[in-house]
């Protein structure tokens, strides 16, 4: 086994170990959840639309990625739903105030 193999493996098991693993589940499955919930919401196609539209008006030699995000950032918060927004938030809160010791 290669140094990077054995690296995953003492890893992996650690995180077995210490309950991270299922934690990362657990945060996956969340994250998952909330961006169903984006999708259904039309919150996705909406922000599609308006990157299209700024690429349309910029042009696309002219538009960079960050560009990109810079126009679209602001747009994409007030589009959240604040049902969504409340979720999350208070996920965060939760996993904060359980990994208050790092």
């Amino acid at each position: 086994m290669n140094k990077d193999a054995q690296m995953r493996a003492a890893m992996n098991q650690k995180s077995i170990e210490t309950g991270e693993r299922e934690c990362l589940k657990k945060l996956l499955r969340a994250s998952l959840l909330l961006r169903a919930k984006l999708i259904e919401c039309g919150w996705k196609d909406q922000l599609k639309a308006h990157c299209k539209e700024v690429i349309k008006e910029e042009g696309l030699e002219h538009v960079t990625v960050d560009d990109l995000v810079a126009e679209v950032t602001p747009k994409g918060r007030a589009l959240g739903p604040d049902s969504v927004k409340k979720e999350l938030l208070q996920r965060v809160r939760t996993f904060l105030a359980q990994h208050a010791s790092l």
